[in-house]
């Protein structure tokens, strides 16, 4: 069933609707515009022929579904089990491609990832870059064979970590937490029919829960459901690689010698079931990785010393707890003791922490250089609460544990002392060369993780005037601002871990600093910014273009003839085809990870704000591979006058949405231009109320 993501959505809500529903209440219901739905609804009416059903629709009605009741019913089973993915979301595409590699070892096409997850090979290469440290950072490598693929190459054991890795990191995820449901009031789970079981493509999973649901162990019923849905997914990979022929034993008979306690065990009866349902030999490595899992999982109860199982009970963990924060601020115990995320988080940690000191598991943490040279002090605290814990266990705790329990204790300081604080928002300054293009999306980004904390605005390296630094907290740059004397910290444009945890400290230094004194606007110079913005938002419109040209253009052809549009006069195309590349020089605007080209600068070849777009006249990729396998190129010029500040927001604004708004990104991309201009002028309207209700 070939549907869009959104007219699964839109389908799933009429099917369960009696009465004709209006667009505007299913656009509401959805999150999207009503235009949206509204484009969405012309595909309808063919998508609904296979199932006897029809679309109906009446101005101030609204719309609706007409057929049998059965008809309706054996719609929306196939709805509820077809695969929600969508194309547009990286981060999710990106655990795919993770996953499958994870699952299907060996040499593979680009053409065969592409056709998996409905995007060009050109993008599949650009989510395998961008998922190649991760790979990397497990000991697998990916190698690139010309004509052939890539291949993806390290030892069973190193495929094993990252299958375990990749399990922790993302069994909180819609995408993996929505495999399982629970099954009455038993501990035992199913997993449905989710992402997760649709990547596997045949009846691995569903085999696999058959044969651990079906046995019956203490040890397994005390998993908590996380831990199930681990061990499921640890083994469903291993078989769906198994029945492929592609576990290669380890040379060292690593795990063959492992001690046969009850945890081993129950490893080698689950090999066993899972023999007879498969019909195969597995290995006698598989048993010790089973093994290996088991002891890592999170249950109900600890099997300390091999002999004696102790309940950890809620009373038994606080009275631990306790000590354990009178000993990390013995002052500001009681005020610590007080905080129930604080104390609920600590609670969540400690479980499997027991299970890993008890068996001597190690676990990576990634962040503890950083942790320990950014909070020594906490660090050191942390280290007297971990000796209470050495003691309560009789296990050394390493400082990797150590730097776990400073994350949470750090965490609890901050909130404790921020009750006593009068905190206020940071005034913080985006820098880059334009204002208008990468300084737009790191403000995406920092909105999503500091939205409550700080007050952001973006600008050019030569919007910075005395007034702005006045008040301005601190600024945060892409590029080098030397002569600029005010805080300036310096980051990469995609904005790493470190950035963001260099960033947080700032605003935590600011916000407990008095706040500066900022000069009131009069009213007269506002209605003179709404009147300059209204003027500017309209010019933007009405010289909207949007061309077409060959895919065999060169980046140079290509900026050539962008100057060409843009002005009639020669002496103004060399200037804008100058400033361009000049801009373009600085740091490349080409973003394949997010599938286009943002062409944006300040020229004196244009006299107003201008945005365009120029796409490849068959919709594929442009051949050059300076273009990194794109094909939209977005242009937005600023002239150099007196309402460059005014320009900037405006198209800082949209190149924000670009990023934030998939359905706009697609308009553009389809390159028709009437389409295009309703979408910018929607767009460009919420701006516009949004800086009327600021001046309020």
């Amino acid at each position: 069933m070939e549907l869009t993501p959104r007219l699964k959505q839109i389908l799933l809500i009429m099917l369960k609707e009696e009465q004709a529903i209006p667009v505007k209440e299913l656009a509401a219901r959805i999150g999207v515009s009503k235009r949206t739905v509204q484009r969405e609804l012309e595909y309808m009416g063919s998508s609904l022929k296979p199932y006897g059903l029809t679309f109906g629709s009446k101005t101030g009605k609204g719309v609706w579904l007409s057929g049998s009741a059965k008809d309706k019913e054996r719609l929306l089973e196939e709805l509820q089990g077809a695969d929600s993915y969508d194309v547009g979301n990286r981060e999710e595409r990106r655990k795919r491609l993770i996953l499958e590699i994870l699952k299907e070892k060996g040499l593979k096409k680009l053409f065969y990832y592409s056709s998996q997850f409905q995007v060009s090979e050109a993008t599949v290469s650009s989510d395998l870059e961008a998922v190649e440290g991760w790979l990397k950072s497990h000991q697998l490598i990916v190698t690139r064979k010309p004509g052939s693929g890539i291949e993806v190459n390290g030892t069973e054991k190193s495929y094993r970590r990252a299958i375990r890795a990749f399990i922790e990191e993302n069994i909180d995820t819609r995408m993996l937490k929505e495999a399982y449901e629970v099954q009455g009031d038993s501990a035992w789970y199913s997993l449905n029919v989710g992402d997760i079981g649709r990547i596997f493509k045949d009846d691995v999973l569903k085999r696999v829960v058959r044969c651990i649901a079906g046995m019956e162990d203490k040890r397994l019923s005390s998993l908590t459901e996380n831990s199930y849905v681990g061990l499921v997914l640890h083994v469903s990979i291993a078989m769906s690689r198994i029945l492929k022929d592609e576990i290669i034993e380890q040379r060292d008979n690593w795990g063959i010698g492992m001690e046969e306690d009850d945890d081993y065990r129950l490893a080698r009866e689950i090999v066993k079931k899972l023999e007879q349902e498969f019909g195969v030999d597995i290995p006698r490595i598989e048993t010790a990785y089973v093994c290996l899992h088991i002891k890592g999982a999170k249950h109900q109860s600890v099997e300390w010393d091999g002999q004696k199982t102790i309940e950890i009970e809620r009373r038994e963990l606080l009275g631990l707890i306790n000590e354990m924060i009178n000993a990390y601020d013995g002052e500001h115990a009681f005020e610590m003791k007080q905080d129930n995320e604080f104390i609920q988080g600590l609670l969540a940690h400690l479980q499997p922490t027991f299970i890993r000191l008890a068996y001597d598991m190690k676990i990576a943490n990634p962040m503890l250089k950083e942790i320990k040279q950014s909070y020594p002090q906490i660090f050191e605290k942390s280290r007297r609460a971990a000796a209470v814990l050495q003691n309560w266990v009789g296990k050394p705790i390493p400082e990797t544990e150590i730097g776990f329990l400073t994350i949470h204790f750090g965490a609890a300081q901050v909130r404790m002392e921020g009750k006593k604080e009068n905190l206020r928002k940071v005034a913080v300054g985006i820098v880059c060369a334009s204002g208008i293009g990468v300084s737009r999306l790191m403000l995406s980004k920092l909105e999503k993780i500091f939205k409550e904390s700080i007050q952001m605005e973006t600008y050019g390296q030569n919007d910075i005037t005395p007034y702005i630094v006045g008040k301005t907290d601190f600024f945060i740059s892409s590029i080098s601002l030397k002569q600029l004397d005010a805080d300036v910290l310096l980051v990469n444009p995609l904005l790493s871990d470190e950035d963001i945890e260099h960033i947080r400290q700032k605003i935590f230094h600011y916000e407990r600093m008095p706040g500066r004194e900022q000069k009131e606007t009069r009213f007269t110079a506002e209605l003179e910014q709404v009147n300059i913005l209204a003027m500017q938002i309209k010019s933007i419109l009405a010289y909207l273009e949007v061309f077409k040209v060959s895919n065999d253009i060169t980046f140079g052809e290509l900026v050539g003839a962008i100057s060409g549009k843009m002005s009639p006069y020669r002496d103004r195309q060399a200037m804008i085809q100058e400033d361009i590349e000049e801009r373009e020089r600085l740091g490349s605007q080409i973003f394949a990870e997010f599938g286009f080209a943002l062409l944006h600068t300040r020229s004196k070849g244009v006299v107003r704000p201008g945005f365009s777009v120029c796409v490849t006249r068959d919709g594929k990729a442009f051949h050059d591979p300076y273009f990194k396998g794109i094909s939209l190129v977005i242009v937005m010029l600023l002239p150099v006058d007196e309402n460059v500040r005014i320009n900037s927001e405006i198209l800082g604004y949209v190149s924000s949405v670009l990023i934030e708004d998939y359905d706009f990104l697609m308009t553009i991309t389809k390159g028709e231009k009437e389409e295009i201009r309703d979408a910018l002028s929607s767009h460009l309207r919420i701006f516009f109320n949004q800086y009327l209700s600021k001046m309020q």
